[in-house]
């Protein structure tokens, strides 16, 4: 049974390899591709459940016990992500049937979207570091051929910036992992919060936890977002919306994982650190998205904004700041995907990027219009809402943590958010249609099934908190109580 958790990283990885001799198949990659995804969805939640009634399970590969031997660790943190990660990733591919056109799909998009998200789903479930380093690379590598798809020469320019950062990041990742292994002989997760837990978290170990922090605020888009809003905008629609959704996710959970099991105890450091950093965050995030004069950019920055929210949960370390942050977390993989699809669309419609060249769609589009006004309340936090609850619940984590001035920036940052998305709305869906009925462009119909999917786990989220509750409960008091992780990987060491 414990078997079952190498599979949301594995399927995908093999049905990619398949699908490269099926380029000039393209209904049959595409047939492939999404029975893969709704597969690994299904099986997401089996082991959701086997978790909340069983405990964690892990999976020893080879039999090597730990903390020899390689390991997947399944807990309710991890497989809620990868739920939402591949639930959004099937909807999304949804949209590419209809939007990204012949040329982009013979250049082999659906095996890169699927060895992208192995490499996330592999990030999730790892329980050993040097993995989790394996795995940001297979995610990494498969992101730097979906950012420059199309070989424009813009598309070019900027996938060149990502990659750099990127590789600067990975080097920054190797030296912290070798500092780590030389200071406590030990790569597994469980076995170096062991390790911490028997000698204390010292200056070395310290600094190595800073390391850490840098590499993974790099990949996650905290503080160090220089190279996101450009690389970002460029892509295709659909690899835009996935990149909003998955990426900076990723560096999120590792920092998560990073400060609450391995490196927990010198809080006054690293978490304030952390706390400062989410604070910056927001702030820049709300200048750019009031700034911002294009659709894309006030998008990309709201990505910006929702990555500090997420992280003053971490940086409160409390378990309820903890739980706000993983239904956070869920939301804003599926409420950024979605906003994504939205603004691409917009653009392709009107072949217009900036807002104010933008009028009444809502009199062409009233059902897309009126699903872009849902994302907008879902990411204001307006209930009940997928974003309600996790705002509350940070909210009141912060307090908690008494870190009074995060909680007052992240509330104010609701307030940018809504005048961003706001502005958008009433500039682009409102007034006189620039659109005539000569010229108005058909919505594909499995386009619009994905933003209707979408705003329906939106809204499901928000609506259906109590059934969600107990998996995130379960998930923030594993990550409040290491102890319970540690005793799941290492209770059969001697």
């Amino acid at each position: 049974m414990n078997n079952m958790i190498v599979l949301p990283m594995i399927v995908p990885i093999i049905t990619a390899i398949i699908l490269v001799f099926l380029r000039n198949h393209i209904r049959l990659q595409r047939i492939i591709s999404i029975t893969t995804m709704v597969f690994v969805s299904g099986m997401s939640v089996l082991m959701l459940h086997l978790v909340q009634t069983r405990g964690i399970i892990k999976l020893d590969f080879s039999g090597w016990l730990p903390p020899y031997g390689i390991l997947f660790v399944a807990d309710s943190f991890a497989l809620l992500l990868v739920l939402t990660a591949s639930l959004v990733t099937a909807i999304c591919l949804l949209y590419a049937f209809a939007t990204i056109g012949e040329r982009h799909e013979r250049m082999f998009f659906y095996p890169f979207v699927l060895f992208l998200i192995a490499g996330v789903n592999g990030s999730f479930l790892t329980g050993d570091i040097f993995n989790l380093f394996v795995c940001f690379e297979v995610m990494l590598l498969a992101s730097y051929v979906l950012v420059a798809l199309g070989g424009e020469k813009f598309q070019l320019r900027e996938s060149l910036k990502y990659v750099l950062i990127n590789v600067v990041a990975s080097w920054f990742f190797l030296v912290a992992l070798a500092f780590l292994y030389g200071t406590l002989k030990t790569l597994n997760m469980a076995h170096i919060a062991q390790r911490v837990a028997e000698v204390g978290q010292e200056p070395i170990l310290t600094v190595v936890a800073i390391l850490f922090l840098i590499v993974f605020a790099l990949k996650a888009g905290l503080l160090l977002f220089f190279w996101l809003p450009g690389s970002y905008s460029v892509p295709p629609t659909v690899v835009q919306a996935l990149f909003a959704a998955l990426l900076t996710k990723v560096g999120i959970y590792a920092l998560f994982r990073t400060f609450t099991l391995m490196f927990p105890l010198n809080q006054d450091v690293t978490h304030v650190l952390i706390g400062i950093m989410a604070g910056a965050t927001i702030v820049a995030g709300c200048m750019g998205a009031l700034a911002g004069k294009d659709v894309r950019t006030i998008a990309t920055y709201n990505v910006i904004i929702g990555v500090g929210f997420i992280l003053i949960g971490l940086a409160s370390g409390t378990e309820t700041g903890f739980a706000g942050a993983i239904y956070y977390l869920m939301h804003d993989m599926l409420a950024k995907a979605l906003l994504f699809l939205l603004i691409g669309t917009m653009i392709y419609l009107t072949g217009e990027i900036i807002v104010k060249n933008m009028s009444g769609l809502i009199r062409n589009y009233p059902l897309f219009g009126w699903i872009y006004f849902v994302v907008m309340c879902a990411l204001t936090g307006i209930p009940p809402l997928s974003g309600f609850i996790g705002k509350v619940l940070i909210g009141q984590g912060a307090i908690e943590g008494q870190n009074y001035v995060l909680l007052a920036v992240g509330f104010a940052s609701s307030v940018i958010v809504l005048y961003s998305l706001l502005r958008i709305f009433l500039a682009s869906f409102f007034g006189e249609t620039t659109i005539s009925e000569d010229h108005q462009k058909p919505l594909p119909k499995l386009a619009m099934t994905s933003f209707v999917l979408l705003a329906i786990c939106i809204v499901g989220i928000g609506i259906a908190a109590e059934g969600v509750a107990p998996y995130v409960e379960n998930a923030a008091k594993t990550l409040a109580n290491p102890a319970i992780y540690i005793e799941a990987v290492l209770g059969n060491m001697e």
